[in-house]
């Protein structure tokens, strides 16, 4: 009995300085440091938006329309006279809330499929095939007819979204269950007459769990980045409502004499986008470090 306790003990302690060092490591590397800040004050100000936005998003003033940025309007004024930078406040609350949404629910359903088809043999044929139909069609294209079909607003293109994306978390979780299952304490717990429910969300579970959190990291930057694609063809979404893509759409006609509709959007987004795959670089070297 004190044996067990002291290698309890040993294994908690080993554990604690894991967690540790991966800590340590994180921080050290600055591009990691850098996007995970950047992530953190983008979803700060998707929080808090409606209490730092100066004005209101809907409020139309035309005689001030196209105003270049001043310090009444610091962002300028777009075609009908609002402030671009409550509207870009707001367009990155939309776009974050869409990335994650999306995000979870690809994490939730493609890590619950992804185990059926690896742990469930006769599964494994009906939901691959099923995933790899779906991964045959570009995402955008996909995307595009799913939101046609459904109707444009922010619900349904996080349920886009999410159909495009699940297959690729699926796939990943799948590959790893199929690891996991061939290691011998799974055969172990087997032996002793463990249920299969016990073994997926004992043993399984917590050991697949890193290269799907990696890939869903992706995908919450590519949603972003897709989300922005379909307002930009008018099929995200819809107006008035701003997001970064809708805003960058509505920008396109005044590119040459009102150039601050664009950058300031458009900057927004690609500090969204880079913060998220710089912080999911990281994770990855972390978290998996066998894919370096």
């Amino acid at each position: 009995m004190n044996n067990k306790e002291e290698n309890i003990k040993l294994s908690k302690k080993q554990l604690h300085e894991y967690r540790r060092l991966v800590f340590i490591n994180f921080f050290r590397k600055r591009l990691v440091f850098m996007g995970f800040v950047v992530t953190m004050i983008l979803a700060v100000i998707a929080v808090i938006a409606p209490y730092i936005a100066p004005y209101d998003i809907y409020d139309i003033d035309v005689m001030n329309k196209l105003k270049a940025p001043g310090h009444v309007h610091i962002f300028g004024t777009d075609n009908l006279g609002r402030d671009i930078l409550s509207r870009t406040l707001y367009g990155t609350r939309i776009s974050m809330t869409v990335g994650l949404a999306t995000a979870a629910i690809t994490f939730m359903c493609g890590t619950m499929l992804g185990i059926a088809a690896g742990y469930v043999k006769f599964l494994d044929n009906i939901i691959m095939r099923v995933c790899e139909g779906l991964m045959a069609i570009p995402p955008i294209l996909m995307a595009i007819a799913l939101v046609a079909a459904l109707g444009a607003s922010v619900q349904n293109v996080i349920i886009a979204l999410s159909i495009v994306y699940i297959p690729t978390v699926a796939r990943v979780s799948r590959a790893s269950t199929i690891s996991v299952c061939e290691l011998t304490y799974i055969e172990a717990a087997r032996a002793e007459g463990a249920e299969p429910l016990r073994i997926v969300l004992r043993h399984i579970l917590p050991n697949i769990i890193s290269p799907v959190i990696v890939q869903v990291t992706y995908i919450f930057a590519s949603s972003i980045i897709i989300e922005a694609a379909l307002s930009f063809l008018g099929a995200g979404v819809p107006q008035p409502a701003p997001s970064l893509g809708n805003m960058l759409y509505e920008a396109k006609s005044y590119i040459y004499n009102a150039w601050w509709m664009t950058i300031f959007p458009g900057v927004f987004m690609i500090c969204t986008v880079l913060g998220l795959n710089l912080f999911g670089d990281g994770l990855r070297d972390i978290l998996d470090p066998m894919s370096n």
